[in-house]
C-alpha cells in the first residue's frame, strides 16, 4: 500500500494505491473523492468539474458528503462549503480530509480513508459541531458513478426474516424541481429478493430502507462489482425511513449511490459519525442479492 500526496487533474489530491485499488481525494476543494477503481484502469467515479452546476456551487462528481437536515433529505445550506480547499493529514493505513469551516452553521465536515486489505476501505465520514449551539441532523454519503448502457445497480431488500419487508419512497418532483414524470418508471425493477436499477437516461430516484445497507454497482466493461455499505440502525431515525438512495440523472450522464446515516442532536464540540465501506471485486455479470451478501461478509 502507498499513500502519497499528488496532483489530480491540475488539483492538489492525495492517493492510496494498493495492488487493487486506486483511491484519489482532492484537498484543493472539497473534501472530494475524484477516483475510484483500479490501478491503471478507468475512474467508475463521474469527475467532470465545470459541467454541472447549480449557481455558483460545483457539483464536480466524485464521492461528497452532505448534511441531512430532521425530516428532509437536502437543503441548501449543505453544500455551501463544498468547493472551499480542505486539509489533509497523512496516516500508516490512509489519511484524513477535512473540509472548511461552515460560517453560518459553525460545523465541519469530512473523512478518513483506511485500506482494510488489498480490494477494499473503510469511510468513515464525519460533522463536528464546532458552535456554542446544538446542531441537528444526519449524514449523507453520496457517490457520482458512471453508468453505461449495460450497467446494473443492485439493493438487497430485507433481512430475511418471516416478516420481512422493504420501504420504497418514489418521487414525482423533489428538491430543485428535479422529475416530474410521475412514479412509473421501468428502469426499476424488482427480484424476489432485489431492487434492481438499469439506468436508462430518465432523471429520477428512489429512496429505500434495506436493512442490509448494501449497493452494487456492476460495471461491465471493466468486469467489475463496486460494493459499498453502511450500518443500518433499526431504532433510529432515517430521512423518510430511509437508508439507501439511488438516483439517475438525465441522459445518465451519472447514477448516484447514496447511503444516509440516522438524525442525531449534537452539542458543542459534539461529532456525528458515518462509515461506509467500499469494496472491488471482479464480476462477469451483475449479482443476485444472496451473492451481494455472502460477498458483505467475506
Amino acid at each position: 500500500m502507498k499513500i502519497k500526496h499528488v496532483t489530480f487533474e491540475g488539483l492538489a489530491a492525495v492517493e492510496l494505491l494498493t495492488p487493487k485499488l486506486r483511491l484519489v481525494a482532492i484537498t484543493a476543494r472539497g473534501p472530494r473523492i475524484a477516483f475510484w477503481g483500479r490501478p491503471g484502469g478507468a475512474n467508475l467515479l463521474l469527475w467532470a468539474p465545470g459541467k454541472y452546476r447549480r449557481g455558483e456551487w460545483d457539483l464536480l462528481g466524485g464521492h461528497r458528503l452532505w448534511a441531512t437536515r430532521p425530516g428532509a433529505d437536502e437543503a441548501e445550506e449543505t453544500y455551501a462549503v463544498d468547493d472551499r480547499p480542505a486539509t489533509v493529514v497523512l496516516r500508516s493505513d490512509g489519511f484524513t480530509v477535512t473540509g472548511a469551516p461552515d460560517p453560518r452553521q459553525r460545523t465541519r465536515r469530512g473523512f478518513t480513508v483506511r485500506a482494510l486489505a488489498d480490494d477494499r476501505v473503510a469511510i468513515d465520514h464525519f460533522l463536528r459541531n464546532d458552535g456554542d449551539m446544538l446542531w441537528s441532523g444526519g449524514l449523507w454519503a453520496l457517490t457520482c458513478t458512471v453508468p453505461s448502457a449495460r450497467s446494473a445497480y443492485v439493493v438487497p431488500l430485507g433481512d430475511g426474516s418471516a416478516w420481512d419487508y422493504a420501504t420504497i419512497i418514489a418521487f414525482r418532483t423533489w428538491g430543485g424541481g428535479h422529475g416530474g414524470k410521475g412514479f412509473d418508471d421501468p428502469q426499476f425493477r424488482f427480484t424476489a429478493e432485489a431492487l434492481v436499477l438499469r439506468p436508462s437516461g430518465r432523471e429520477n430516484k428512489r429512496m429505500v430502507k434495506a436493512e442490509a445497507g448494501l449497493i452494487a454497482m456492476h460495471a461491465p466493461a471493466q468486469r467489475l462489482l463496486f460494493v459499498k455499505q453502511a450500518p443500518y440502525r433499526p431504532e433510529a431515525g432515517y430521512p423518510l425511513g430511509t437508508n439507501l438512495a439511488l438516483y439517475v440523472g438525465p441522459k445518465n450522464f451519472m447514477v448516484e449511490m447514496e447511503t444516509m446515516g440516522p438524525a442525531a442532536t449534537l452539542k458543542p464540540g459534539q461529532t456525528l459519525k458515518h462509515r461506509e465501506t467500499w469494496r472491488l471485486a471482479p464480476a462477469p455479470s451483475a449479482p443476485t442479492a444472496p451473492e451481494l451478501r455472502r460477498l458483505a461478509k467475506a
